[in-house]
């Protein structure tokens, strides 16, 4: 029995996100990095925590992005909180501009992830915040769930 592997090495994911908001859609985008930076998502020395992407001028950018610096950087090492331009086709980003200026969504860096190809990828998340009645019903749900998988397993 062969098993299909994840193509995706996954360096970083945004767990807070889906916490705090209700995920419409997805897009991938690709990430202008610099050598250091490179090496140190291969490292998967990355946080996504507090990070957004939006459109400016015609052009997407990642935002509040944390990937640490090289160990063996010196001088060549890069910022580890600079703003990174995120490259997306011209019609996704008029539809990701059209989407946010729309009242209450925005873009949600969900996973940073390594394609098949080698290439270092970001999965955006079109989100609408979610209301803290909204977080109180997901939990309940989540619980409901987990006692009716406990109540099956104790019936076995």
């Amino acid at each position: 029995m062969k098993t299909k592997e994840d193509p995706q090495k996954v360096v970083a994911t945004n767990r807070k996100a889906y916490h705090d908001y209700f995920i419409e859609e997805k897009f991938e985008a690709g990430i202008m990095l610099t050598g250091t930076e490179v090496k140190s998502l291969r490292d998967g020395r990355a946080n996504l925590q507090d990070s957004y992407a939006s459109v400016k001028d015609g052009e997407a950018f990642l935002y509040h992005c944390h990937i640490s610096p090289y160990s063996h950087g010196n001088l060549m090492n890069h910022d580890p909180l600079r703003v990174r331009k995120l490259l997306l086709h011209k019609k996704e980003i008029h539809k990701l501009l059209g989407k946010t200026q729309q009242k209450g969504l925005t873009l949600v860096p969900l996973k940073i992830y390594f394609s098949e190809r080698g290439k270092a990828k970001v999965e955006l998340g079109l989100a609408k915040g979610k209301k803290l009645y909204d977080r109180r019903d997901t939990i309940k749900s989540r619980e409901a769930g987990r006692e009716v998988e406990r109540a099956i397993k104790e019936r076995k």
